[in-house]
């Protein structure tokens, strides 16, 4: 804890707002010291005129009446006159021999010595008058200055150093928690998440972003365990039937050519798993971006309509397309063609002979839809989101050609570009819709 970040930069914040209390202190002393000294030598200043004033209009007894009255009063200056020979005539600093114009002089009253700003002025006659106050309220005021400012230093200190080993700790204890977690995952512990204080800080906003990292990593490991689980399971019937056949092509050379035939199938179809697998986490792994461009969705529709409407007639099935003549957005176009073949190609397969396809391109406030709808006999809504699954097909559909990957691939291109795909129900058939959240 004593190496951790948070210490060392509470220390240093600490020494910077002490060095500026010093500062600020010296300066707050100075600028004190010189406006007190300032006003001291106006006083004087203003008492050493008045009295100039007494002498010249009541002469030498009016000067020594007003000394003897100011030294009866409390909190006034002191004063002194002396006479041509400098013998004391009136006042406290009387016996004080100084020289015409502002010093300092030692004094002292009660046994105590203390230092006196003194303004000596020429009187007529050769006398002399003498004004001064006691510098001792400056030092006073010095000496507050300094303990107040040395009380906030020292208390800026301690703070500073308390605070810092507390938010050190804090952090300390809130870092260890995320590494713990790391640490638990590394052991293979991969439901471990951070937990959270509810502060809403920057440490608790890390932690967020970093349960969500694991959440998405187990996902993936979840699906990647799956994936693997499907090809065991969904391989094994085709691998089966292909060595039955090669098996059955070691008998009879008549039989031999039709059994290779029928191996030949069987590999393509496995071939075509693996490539519609690697197709889909090529996509899951964001390697298509690069050819995003702006591209017509409402013509990717008629282009792919227009391709399976012969084979929807040698069915008795109806394909169709509406919507507007021109919506645009931006994404790969081959595999937005790719996505809207499998949507396609579902929806015959399954929608069963005589069905009606339509495919339909929309803008919808800001939004472009890309909906295929039929009125086959639909999927139960249980069942709905997890056509979306590798491999996963319905009881009903087991017979029928296919390899379940063909949803899985339209949830992976449509989740590339930022786009929802839903299933609903068209009452009767199944409504799928693609929607992107920006038209261009």
């Amino acid at each position: 804890m004593f190496r951790s970040t948070s210490l060392r930069l509470a220390t240093l914040y600490t020494t910077v707002f002490a060095i500026a209390v010093v500062i600020l202190g010296v300066i707050t002393l100075f600028s004190t010291r010189h406006a007190l000294s300032a006003q001291f030598d106006g006083r004087i200043r203003s008492e050493s005129a008045a009295m100039v004033l007494e002498y010249r209009s009541e002469g030498l007894v009016g000067v020594v009446e007003a000394v003897h009255e100011r030294d009866r009063t409390p909190g006034s200056l002191d004063y002194g006159v002396q006479g041509p020979a400098g013998e004391p005539l009136a006042g406290r600093l009387a016996r004080i021999h100084a020289a015409t114009g502002w010093s300092v002089v030692a004094g002292s009253e009660g046994g105590e010595h203390e230092a006196i700003r003194l303004l000596t002025v020429p009187l007529p006659g050769g006398r002399k008058l003498l004004v001064g106050d006691d510098e001792e309220r400056i030092e006073a005021l010095d000496g507050a200055v300094v303990r107040g400012f040395g009380l906030a230093f020292l208390g800026i200190v301690v703070l500073g150093v308390a605070g810092g080993y507390a938010l050190s700790r804090d952090v300390h204890r809130r870092m260890a928690a995320i590494s713990g977690t790391a640490e638990a995952i590394i052991d293979g512990d991969l439901a471990r998440r951070v937990p959270l204080r509810g502060s809403d800080d920057d440490l608790d906003r890390l932690a967020q972003t970093f349960n969500r990292m694991l959440d998405r990593i187990a996902a993936l490991m979840e699906s990647l365990k799956q994936v693997s689980n499907d090809i065991a399971h969904d391989m094994r019937t085709p691998l089966t039937r292909l060595r039955q056949k090669l098996e059955a092509g070691l008998g009879a050379p008549g039989e031999r050519s039709l059994a290779l035939e029928g191996a030949l199938a069987d590999l393509d179809a496995i071939l075509e798993t693996f490539a519609a697998l690697l197709r889909i986490a090529q996509i899951e792994g964001g390697a298509r971006r690069a050819a995003f461009r702006s591209c017509d969705l409402s013509a990717i529709g008629r282009t792919v309509v227009d391709a399976f409407a012969p084979s929807a007639e040698e069915r008795s099935q109806s394909l169709r397309l509406a919507g507007e003549a021109q919506v645009r957005v931006v994404g790969d176009a081959e595999l937005l063609t790719q996505m809207l073949v499998n949507l396609v190609e579902n929806a015959l397969r399954h929608a069963g002979p005589g069905a009606a396809v339509e495919v339909s391109v929309t803008r919808v406030g800001r939004a472009a839809v890309l909906c295929v709808v039929d009125d086959g006999p639909g999927v139960p809504e249980a069942e709905r989101e997890r056509l979306f699954d590798r491999f996963y097909r319905l009881e009903r559909s087991r017979s029928t050609a296919g390899s379940g990957l063909g949803l899985a691939l339209v949830a992976a291109v449509a989740k590339l570009h930022g786009a929802e795909v839903r299933l609903t129900d068209a009452n009767p058939g199944l409504a799928a819709s693609v929607t992107f959240p920006e038209a261009g």
